[in-house]
């Protein structure tokens, strides 16, 4: 049932928000494999209701055959005293096991298996939270309601559909948010498709009921008024939209008297709202982000380029390189980005990813008044922290970020393993705690974060890009290798350019893991300088 509110002379639909939520794509995994068994457990229920039916119908046809005989001619075939033992003993006996036969309740091991499956069904919030990944996606990488419904993504595999339904549902749900613009983008998406012919539950009325209040809510009176007369012209009787008309045209009588007694220029000012793109959070920097996300960053000079090399790393004459050196090749300059290739084994990252697994769960940060780990909406991931001395792997990896870096190891935090689902980001951050955060990490006990370690363990078909806003560079995910780069200068000031985003992913699934050093234990290994910026 829809209620609905009256707010300054208008009716709206009310609906009623969720806060929102993340799965990851392990967890994502694992469903699909749920409703394959409940899949399995139908078929296995409509297989039985079939073999019941068929036995009903033998029934039928057998007792079809007997009774058009015996109305024949009645009083001689219960003469017969065979027929009239059989005519008993079916009334008495048969047509109770019939009975017992129809009423035999076969889904019964469906409805079990459902029963205890649906625990791990996702609820309210995790719908809702999918539906803000696919708005957060579209805003992003600039796609537009066609390209989203049509499936279009780059990168896709397994390409799918949006159906009026579903375009009407993202409607909703940026409705619940007050985000009117994205209320009309799918709105106008259902309303295209089901002027295309396409089959559905939903109704014209019910879109231009949300779609009319939303462009209103955005300022465009005139539009408004027109998709409410459109919907009049299907439901003549809709309470609302007749409200709704009669407040449209008196604001607008409104304006315009108003207008008669001001100059053009002012008539223009009252009259026309500007209309409200997507929604801007407090992120100063989210256009730049954004087209750092899309591949669309600043580009080196040539002077600049050359300047980066790819080389051979032994991690300066270590035992464990100089016979089988690391991979290593620039990828930006300042601040000073290094990529090391093949760096991480396949047989590794699986062994990373089944430990982390189990332990996964929504990504914190630390409220730098508080001091409370709390979740929040810039960073959507799941992830989880694995310690070195329990398993021989992850203690192989830990010194082997110590071979390379030339920083020692024993100061830094647990290796993090994080998982990006679709719509997965960490908006831009700094790794290291500013001057107005002294107590972030007070009680490590092991001062500030000096580096970044960060391992690609897969892939992302699109999306998914590491980029740092203050220079402009754009690090994309390659499965095996890792990037490094230095928080601090020398000195210990923190470097402001390292500021930092993980992209949405748009298709895929992206696993990374990552090292922060700490200062601590690096007094000899990286010498401070007298200079602030060096």
């Amino acid at each position: 049932m829809m209620w609905y509110i009256l707010i300054v002379g208008i009716l709206l639909p009310q609906s009623f928000a969720h806060p929102g939520f993340f799965t990851s794509i392990g967890q994502m995994t694992d469903l699909i494999h749920t409703e394959k068994d409940l899949v399995t457990s139908l078929k296995d229920y409509i297989k039985a209701e079939e073999d019941k039916l068929e036995q009903i119908k033998k029934w039928a046809e057998k007792l079809d055959r007997l009774t058009s005989t015996a109305t024949k001619d009645p009083e001689g075939f219960v003469g017969h005293p065979v027929n009239a033992f059989k005519l008993m003993k079916r009334l008495n006996t048969e047509w109770s096991e019939l009975e017992n036969l129809v009423l035999k309740d076969m889904s019964d091991g469906f409805i079990s298996n459902l029963t205890i499956q649906r625990q791990y069904f996702p609820n309210d919030e995790d719908q809702v939270g999918a539906a803000k990944a696919l708005l957060r996606l579209q805003d992003t990488y600039n796609l537009d309601t066609d390209t989203i419904s049509k499936g279009n993504l780059p990168g896709v595999k397994h390409k799918s559909f949006l159906t009026v339904e579903d375009c009407f549902e993202l409607g909703k749900v940026a409705y619940t948010e007050a985000d009117y613009y994205h209320t009309e983008l799918w709105m106008e998406q259902a309303l295209r498709q089901l002027d295309d012919g396409e089959v559905s539950t939903i109704d014209k009325v019910s879109v231009l009921d949300y779609l009319s209040y939303a462009v209103y809510q955005q300022g465009d009176l005139d539009k408004a008024l027109l998709l409410t007369k459109k919907l009049l012209e299907l439901d003549p009787e809709h309470q609302r939209a007749n409200g709704n008309l009669k407040y449209f045209e008196y604001i607008m009588a409104k304006e315009k008297d108003a207008n008669k007694s001001a100059s053009d220029d002012q008539s223009d000012q009252k009259t026309t709202l500007k209309k409200k793109g997507a929604a801007v959070d407090y992120l100063p920097e989210r256009q730049k982000y954004e087209m750092l996300c899309r591949g669309e960053g600043i580009k080196m000079t040539p002077r600049r380029q050359k300047k980066l090399f790819c080389r051979y790393h032994d991690g300066n004459r270590n035992p464990k390189f100089i016979l089988a050196p690391a991979k290593q090749e620039d990828e930006w300059d300042k601040p000073r980005i290094i990529r090391f290739h093949d760096i991480i084994s396949d047989a590794e990252i699986e062994i990373v990813k089944d430990l982390a697994k189990p332990r996964l769960r929504r990504a914190t940060i630390s409220n730098p008044i508080t001091g409370d780990l709390e979740t929040v909406h810039y960073r959507i991931s799941k992830s989880a922290w694995l310690s070195g001395y329990e398993n021989p792997v992850v203690s192989r990896i830990n010194m082997r970020i110590q071979d390379l870096t030339g920083l020692d190891v024993s100061t830094a935090e647990e290796l993090q393993v994080a998982n990006y689902g679709v719509g997965g980001q960490y908006e831009p951050h700094f790794d290291f705690a500013r001057k107005d955060e002294p107590d972030a990490f007070k009680e490590l006990g092991t001062g500030n974060r000096i580096a970044t370690w960060l391992f690609y363990m897969s892939d992302v078909s699109a999306g998914g890009a590491t980029v740092f806003p203050e220079v402009g560079a754009s690090v994309w995910p390659k499965k095996g290798t890792a990037v490094f780069w230095y928080n601090l200068f020398a000195s210990g000031e923190g470097d402001y350019s390292t500021r930092h985003a993980a992209c949405p992913v748009l298709v895929g699934n992206k696993w990374v893991s990552n090292k922060w050093l700490h200062e601590r234990g690096q007094e000899f290994r990286r010498p401070c300088t007298l200079s602030e910026l060096e």
